[in-house]
């Protein structure tokens, strides 16, 4: 693809460990994400569902899909951003999450946004 492809999404994450929630004992590790959304194409497009592949470091994989994100599915201009915060709960305190979300251009065009994976991970401690 092109620099100039009118359908691109460019998609950026950050991470947190959520300690408050987790509970290392039960294998429950707790992370939230926050991803920040741009119409880096020449066309609006509407967000319509995800995709997401989560894997732990157990290799468990969970597949969620569903419409939108956080309940919304946001229509964006070119040059629009859109940011959102979400969590994974995961059994080990390291995994990876990865997937696309399926877009609607204005023109009628489908297209996906690849979500790069990315690691959710604890942070090390240092003693």
């Amino acid at each position: 693809m092109s620099a100039n492809n009118p359908y691109t999404i460019d998609v950026q994450v950050t991470t947190r460990f959520v300690p408050d929630q987790s509970r290392p004992d039960d294998n429950r590790y707790v992370f939230a994400y926050t991803i920040t959304l741009r119409n880096a194409g020449s066309v609006p497009a509407q967000l319509l569902a995800r995709h997401w592949v989560i894997t732990d470091a157990n290799g468990k994989v969970e597949e969620v899909r569903g419409d939108g994100v956080v309940g919304e599915q946001p229509w964006m201009r070119p040059g629009d951003d859109y940011e959102y915060t979400s969590g994974a709960v995961l059994e080990t305190p390291v995994g990876t999450m990865g997937g696309c979300y399926q877009m609607l251009a204005d023109d009628g065009t489908r297209f996906e946004a690849p979500i790069p994976s990315f690691t959710l991970s604890i942070p090390r401690t240092l003693h």
